[in-house]
């Protein structure tokens, strides 16, 4: 805009648009190292879930029969789902890397479309450093045909008429200096106009690309929280089918399974009775009643 070219240096605009590319590259190598944590932490899970099952023993015994057991259905969901939240990290974390490609992508584009700019500026800026030295050159020229005149007026008739010879030859030098020093002057002015335009649209350009920059960032960062958000919504919707499972659990029917598979029958065991060897003609007094109890288990 006008009050940015006015009230902004060429260098400051551009160590500022160095100062938001180093920010977005910056942006850029943290997703990539948190696409690194991710991957890493869903690998983890992946092989926790392998190696360390909780309850395996009693899931292949009573697979093996042929039983199904409520509490087992729970280690069933909970390992198939902390395999599913490993795998989402590892997508998670591919995404992670799509996005910091993409923050790369646009961080050269920029400095590609900048790097023109900078060239042009950079050709127009020396142009009119060279000509503000030529004229300055030529300025200090003209000045010096100066003391002459005064030189003229203060010299003695003796020196009079050398002064005065030249002063005439010089003149003509004094004259094509003048013209060259205008000339000069008018090609700076020219080239001054032209940086200034260049300036103008440079800064124009550098606003619009900084804009855009801005823009892409704010979204790049609001779209990385969505993402992070959305992998911890899919998570507890995953955590939610354990919690479900856990609910057809039932403590009864499990412990039922149990008894109904380990029972030896209904009755408990025959008292053991005494019998008397030493005197075969007592009868034998049994301890207890040899009646079996009945068991409800």
């Amino acid at each position: 805009s006008t009050d940015l070219t006015s009230t902004v240096g060429y260098d400051s605009i551009i160590q500022h648009l160095n100062d938001g590319r180093k920010n977005c590259k910056e942006f850029e190598d943290f997703l990539k190292e948190r696409a690194i944590i991710e991957e890493k932490y869903g690998k983890e899970l992946i092989n926790l879930s392998k190696k360390k099952p909780c309850g395996q023993t009693e899931l292949n015994n009573s697979l093996f029969k042929n039983i199904n057991i409520s509490i087992l259905i729970f280690f069933f969901f909970f390992f198939s789902e902390v395999d599913n939240v490993g795998q989402g990290h590892i997508q998670l974390a591919q995404t992670l890397r799509e996005e910091a490609k993409k923050m790369e992508d646009f961080r050269e584009k920029q400095k590609l479309h900048r790097k023109k700019i900078e060239l042009i500026m950079e050709a127009i800026h020396k142009n009119r450093n060279l000509q503000y030295k030529k004229t300055m050159e030529v300025k200090q020229t003209c000045c010096c045909f100066l003391p002459y005149g005064a030189l003229l007026y203060l010299s003695s008739l003796s020196h009079f008429w050398q002064l005065f010879l030249k002063l005439a030859q010089t003149k003509s030098a004094l004259e094509d200096s003048d013209r060259s020093y205008q000339q000069s002057v008018t090609t700076l002015e020219k080239i001054r106009e032209e940086w200034q335009k260049e300036h103008i649209k440079a800064c124009e350009f550098f606003e619009t690309q900084e804009c855009e920059r801005i823009n892409y960032f704010r979204n790049a960062l609001w779209l990385h929280v969505n993402q992070l958000s959305q992998d911890c919504v899919q998570n507890d919707e995953k955590y939610e089918e354990i919690r479900k499972s856990l609910e057809m659990c039932s403590i009864e029917k499990d412990i039922d399974f149990f008894v109904n598979l380990r029972k030896t029958g209904s009755l408990a065991p025959a008292p053991v009775v005494y019998e008397n060897y030493y005197n075969t003609h007592r009868n034998a007094t049994p301890v207890r009643s040899p009646v079996p109890v009945s068991i409800s288990r």
